[in-house]
């Protein structure tokens, strides 16, 4: 194993709105203080009683997925628990995925890409 979902991040236009959305479907606490995540206009968070975290991430020209025309696909990433952010990049490397954003130990995450193109984020625990 090499890391552990931390939350499913949705792409958004208005990030408390979608938030609000979820919780009244799910329950839950939006926007709950979380060390991993700072909150602002562009990031929101809804941590439910079952323990999954969806995030909200503000995209400025948000494209509304049209399911299921490729053309307009639907838009969102994983972020994922890891220990150490350089060997789990070199794992998920090995395993398949493409770097799309180095990032580093000094910033904490990097973007990749698995091997269909999906980018997910590994984030240092």
């Amino acid at each position: 194993m090499i890391a552990t979902v931390q939350c499913v991040v949705l792409d958004c236009p208005d990030v408390r709105e979608l938030a609000r959305f979820y919780q009244a479907l799910l329950g839950g606490a939006v926007d709950r203080p979380d060390p991993r995540w700072s909150l602002d206009d562009d990031w929101s968070t809804l941590h439910t009683d079952g323990g999954l975290v969806l995030a909200f991430q503000r995209v400025t020209d948000h494209r509304p997925p049209r399911w299921p025309d490729p053309a307009h696909p639907q838009q969102f990433h994983l972020d994922l628990g890891v220990e150490d952010l350089d060997e789990a990049r070199a794992r998920a490397v090995a395993s398949g995925a493409t770097v799309l954003d180095g990032g580093g130990a000094e910033r904490g995450w990097c973007v990749l890409a698995d091997p269909a193109g999906h980018p997910f984020c590994l984030v240092r625990d």
